[in-house]
């Protein structure tokens, strides 16, 4: 096995996302790294399913080029252990000997293209450009819901109840009445979590508590 660079664990987050190719052909690896690297991505290279899982970069990875045949874990058998482990790296397969079943089997198993060797340099660079920015989407969105998890946390149970009424369509003075408080204390509490959430208008918290799965007006019986 041959990588670059060199790092594992924690020390590999401050690498950026790599592509990982996974091939067992040296000769099609070494190609295949020097026309990533040629356009600026970042390689690492392994000869075996097996030998990348065992490595550690998996974090740091935003695109997986893997040959369907290897040796002991077959590529289709690699997605479907990654899949298992709620991995959503995406793969860009190649193969030499491609049938249709197989192309559709990774497909539908959420890769992100099926190419046949030999194939165009530009397909290759299409296919791992298309990944890398489907891991970039990811990796905002990821945290984004950290930040807003993050965000909720940091609210008073008597934010969060205010704020399951206000997203559920009440008034501040249904609100007061339904938990007993004056109406400008709602509004206080209202104000508060609505600035500790970053929220500008009643729709934007009400997308909020969509994201983090707080039940609606008609889930609680209202």
């Amino acid at each position: 096995m041959t990588r670059e660079p060199t790092a594992s664990g924690a020390a590999a987050d401050q690498l950026g996302p790599l592509v990982c190719i996974v091939e067992d052909d040296p000769s099609v690896s070494a190609a295949l790294a020097s026309l990533l690297r040629s356009v600026g991505f970042k390689v690492a290279v392994f000869a075996s399913a097996a030998a990348f899982l065992n490595d550690g970069l998996r974090a740091a990875v935003g695109c997986l080029v893997v040959d369907i045949r290897l040796p002991g874990m077959s590529g289709l058998q690699f997605q479907e252990q990654l899949s298992r482990a709620s991995s959503t790296i995406p793969i860009v397969f190649i193969t030499g000997h491609g049938d249709v079943e197989m192309s559709v089997k990774a497909m539908k198993g959420g890769a992100v293209d099926f190419l046949e060797k030999p194939f165009r340099d530009q397909d290759m660079l299409d296919a791992v450009a298309a990944a890398m920015e489907r891991d970039r989407r990811r990796r905002e969105d990821e945290q984004a819901a950290f930040a807003l998890r993050s965000a909720f946390q940091v609210l008073t149970p008597r934010e969060k109840e205010v704020m399951a009424f206000v997203t559920a369509g009440l008034m501040n003075k249904q609100i007061a009445a339904e938990i007993g408080l004056s109406e400008i204390t709602v509004k206080v509490h209202r104000g508060h979590l609505m600035r500790k959430m970053g929220a500008r208008s009643v729709v934007e918290l009400v997308r909020m508590a969509d994201l983090l799965g707080m039940p609606s007006r008609s889930q609680r019986g209202d």
